[in-house]
């Protein structure tokens, strides 16, 4: 037995359409806030961790104006078009994002140099650590709900800049208090793994997690389940 399972109407499609815009222009905006406090910071620290998590907003600002791109176009079909090119820029921002960080972290590792003491880095990554989840869940609810796979993958990078976040937050306050200075990279090693990935599945086209407009599918099987997610999403 199959059923009829439809998209988001159109009034509907316009309304998240301009949901995503929002998210991503306040993405955007916080990043790029982001980016020069943690390279100020980071310079004046001699922090490479502090270096590295400015470096990564800048790669989050590419990718949230590859999405805004995307969502800029009026027209449907055109935003369609321009799907496969927003998710291989995204993919590439991952990939950029797991080179820096390995290279970055090996080096520290290597012991090119310890860190200072930064209490304006501490406070930026707490910050950062209670804003990016919110932003991330609600773009990733938008583009789950319109079908748009490239505002999820942006999505999951702005949700990594959480997971960065609170391994810089650790490093900085196992550095400022006992010393460790090694426990920021490993975990940034870590990090990096998951950026790869992340890449991968967005230069897949993995992500979308709603299905087309008037898609025809087998009321329970293996296409799909109960939150609507085909075959092959891992985003349930």
């Amino acid at each position: 037995m199959t059923e009829l399972s439809l998209g988001p109407l159109p009034s509907r499609q316009d309304q998240l359409t301009r949901r995503i815009r929002l998210l991503v222009a306040a993405t955007i905006t916080y990043n790029v806030i982001e980016a020069i406090a943690a390279l100020i910071t980071g310079s004046l620290a001699s922090s490479t961790a502090l270096i590295g998590f400015g470096l990564d907003s800048v790669i989050e600002v590419s990718s949230a104006a590859a999405v805004a791109w995307q969502f800029s176009a009026a027209d449907h079909a055109v935003r369609e078009a321009r799907e496969k090119t927003t998710l291989r820029i995204i993919a590439v921002s991952f990939f950029a994002l797991a080179a820096y960080i390995t290279v970055d972290a090996v080096r520290t590792l290597a012991g090119t140099g310890e860190a200072d003491r930064s209490v304006p880095g501490i406070v930026l990554a707490a910050l950062s650590l209670l804003v990016m989840p919110f932003l991330s869940a609600a773009q990733r609810r938008a583009g789950r709900e319109l079908g748009s796979a490239s505002a999820v993958a942006d999505s999951r990078q702005t949700l990594l800049c959480t997971y960065l976040s609170a391994v810089l937050l650790a490093g900085l306050v196992l550095n400022a208090t006992v010393g460790w200075s090694w426990a920021d990279p490993v975990a940034a090693l870590a990090i990096a793994v998951i950026a790869a990935r992340e890449g991968r599945d967005a230069w897949q086209g993995k992500g979308c997690c709603a299905p087309p407009a008037a898609a025809i599918k087998p009321a329970a099987s293996a296409e799909g389940d109960s939150c609507g997610c085909r075959a092959g999403c891992d985003c349930c």
